[in-house]
């Protein structure tokens, strides 16, 4: 149950001390956007319970160049997870700020062009892993299996829907 006056003293409390959402959405550790996309710059990665390496480990990444996403951080660890939710601690030697993104529809077309008029160059299947090279507002430029080309933003994991990339 929400109760109008508890409401109405926290907005102003948020009023009276202003606090900067890119302030609490930092890293304590980096000081980078959380949460944020990276990749797994290993072959392979243990994601653990908790962030040291007396936890037990939850899932095993196996993909180098996977797209994951932080959510936290904690000394030298991050709290990562994948597309499906899937993820836990891993220590940041494994990660890596190389952008790439999981294709999320299967068929996609690679563009010429950030238009879906222009000439296609390939189609990439659903689960691909490819490389971002830039993020406009609506399309990305990627690179994959020696094609290049621009797709829609919206087909993919890995990049969040207002961010762009140069």
């Amino acid at each position: 149950m929400v109760r109008p006056f508890r409401t109405l003293w926290v907005l102003a409390l948020a009023a009276t001390f202003p606090i900067s959402l890119a302030a609490q959405d930092r890293g304590p550790v980096t000081n980078l956007p959380l949460p944020r996309f990276v990749s797994m710059k290993a072959a392979e990665g243990y994601a653990r319970r908790g962030p040291s390496r007396t936890h037990r480990i939850d899932w095993i990444f196996r993909k180098r160049d996977t797209p994951l996403e932080i959510t936290a951080e904690h000394g030298h660890w991050r709290r990562v997870r994948d597309r499906d939710g899937a993820g836990g601690w891993m220590h940041y030697s494994l990660l890596s700020g190389v952008r790439t993104v999981l294709v999320e529809q299967d068929m996609l077309q690679l563009h010429t062009n950030p238009d879906p008029k222009s000439l296609v160059v390939a189609q990439m299947e659903l689960g691909v892993i490819a490389r971002i090279d830039e993020c406009r507002r609506d399309w990305c430029d990627l690179s994959v299996g020696g094609y290049g080309g621009w797709v829609a933003k919206s087909a993919l994991w890995g990049v969040g829907p207002e961010e762009t990339l140069d």
